[in-house]
């Protein structure tokens, strides 16, 4: 029987002919339709991925196939692709279809992946567990009473229950690998600049990552150098060479490596007890495969939160400046222009983006410039100086992917700060520009899993995926 599931034994089956790709799309396009209410996707492209598999079917049998022949690719709702919807989880996009695609999609098509959908997310990336879209909350599909994370909810929940091999996350603060670790999934953000963020769109531009969300290593490391490595659109795009992940991996399968943990984030309040105890059990396990682990003092950890949201609101105030319902998106009829912004902002975005375009606003305002952002860039700049010196002593830094488990749906909502402590952990990689996956690591006495981050340094994505199926084989 065919691992539906499983790009590897799919590939293996479209080799013999045991499956075509029409076949595949209508057995996720079932899986889809049968899991409507976890509201993971907003848009299936049915005929369009039909289409898509009957082109690749012709290259199979002519074996000309590319290299992702039959992957099934759902995407965020962040992600431009040519003439179909774009709203990034808000009215004020709505209507709104793209006029080009992403150079990371055009990448996965190009390499005959097919893309089934558009997936539900946090309003323009804004949030913590996908309760913020305007299109309604997506559900955990191991337990309908608790959310999937966020802000890539969707992305997760439609690899968790199996609507498609892979999702084209975003992760500006955690939004792939936070989801990843509440569904039991794999979670990769790259080294910023990894991937290009060409028609990706803009929440805070110099945290934002391309992310990859599958169920497995192999998938996520045969996808990788496909959707990496330079374009002519971006020009933060890194011109580091890029390996080939999954050869690496077999090749440095037995390589020992020396890990660290800092004591600030074992300290972490609010961290569950289940979630300590299975980070213990990691190191256990980690250290029983030959590894060294060491504690180490990370003074500046704390501030990274703090950091994080100063800098990401004041990006974001300034970014979402451009929705103005006049070029595209929703818009209104109003007496003067001044009342045209005031209405069609006030309507079309939902609260936590309004909240964070305020707290943005008011940490640039020429008062509290220096107070805040000035201030905040300095210390981003000296948590950057104090991971690169980590990384000289050792290949990775781990902590848990989220201080606690997958919450109820509503927990958290009316209390935001409580919901921004879900990123404590993960916003650090992104701080420091550095790759990080979440692999899950066990389960809670609800059975909700638990994710391990593991952090290495720029561009060491290798060593990540790498490490990363060890600890899962073991």
């Amino acid at each position: 029987m065919i691992n539906y599931g499983s790009f590897r034994a799919v590939q293996e089956a479209l080799r013999h002919g045991t499956i075509s790709c029409r076949e595949l799309v209508l057995h996720f396009l079932q899986n889809i339709n049968q899991n409507k209410s976890l509201n993971a996707f907003l848009t299936v492209f049915e005929e369009s991925a039909l289409q898509q598999a009957d082109a690749i079917n012709k290259k199979v049998k002519n074996k000309t196939a590319g290299p992702l022949a039959g992957l099934v690719v759902g995407i965020k709702d962040v992600f431009a692709y040519q003439n179909f919807p774009l709203q990034a989880g808000s009215k004020i996009l709505e209507g709104y279809r793209a006029a080009y695609t992403a150079t990371c999609v055009q990448k996965l098509i190009d390499a005959d992946a097919i893309i089934i959908g558009r997936q539900n997310c946090d309003e323009f990336g804004m949030g913590s567990s996908t309760e913020n879209s305007a299109y309604g909350s997506v559900k955990n599909f191991l337990d309908n009473t608790r959310v999937p994370g966020g802000s890539s909810g969707g992305s997760a929940v439609a690899v968790q229950a199996q609507m498609c091999h892979l999702s084209l996350g975003s992760d500006t603060g955690g939004s792939v690998r936070q989801p990843a670790s509440f569904c039991g999934l794999v979670g990769l953000k790259p080294t910023y600049s990894r991937i290009s963020r060409h028609g990706l769109v803009a929440y805070a531009s110099s945290f934002d990552c391309v992310g990859l969300i599958a169920n497995d290593v192999d998938t996520i490391a045969k996808v990788l150098p496909i959707v990496s490595g330079k374009d002519d659109f971006d020009s933060t795009v890194s011109s580091e060479p890029i390996p080939d992940y999954a050869a690496w991996i077999d090749e440095n399968k037995n390589q020992t490596f020396k890990f660290a943990y800092s004591k600030q984030s074992i300290e972490q309040e609010g961290i569950q007890e289940e979630v300590k105890q299975a980070f213990f059990n990691a190191i256990k396990q980690i250290k029983n495969d030959g590894h060294p682990v060491e504690e180490i003092n990370l003074p500046l950890q704390p501030y990274a939160l703090p950091t994080y949201y100063i800098l990401t609101t004041a990006e974001a105030s300034s970014n979402l400046n451009r929705y103005d319902g006049i070029r595209y998106g929703a818009s209104t009829q109003a007496p003067s222009l001044e009342q045209h912004y005031k209405s069609v902002r006030t309507t079309g975005f939902g609260e936590e983006v309004k909240r964070r375009i305020l707290l943005g606003t008011f940490v640039l305002s020429s008062s509290y410039y220096d107070s805040f952002y000035t201030k905040a860039q300095k210390v981003r700049q000296l948590i950057r100086q104090e991971t690169t010196e980590v990384f000289k002593h050792y290949d990775f830094l781990i902590s848990p992917t989220a201080p606690t488990t997958a919450f109820k749906v509503g927990e958290k909502q009316g209390n935001p700060l409580t919901m921004y402590l879900a990123d404590v952990y993960s916003v650090y990689a992104n701080i420091a520009g550095i790759p990080a996956i979440s692999v899950p690591c066990g389960s809670d006495l609800q059975k909700m899993p638990i994710g391990l981050q593991i952090m290495a340094a720029d561009f060491n994505e290798t060593k990540l995926l790498a490490v990363a199926k060890r600890l899962l084989r073991n």
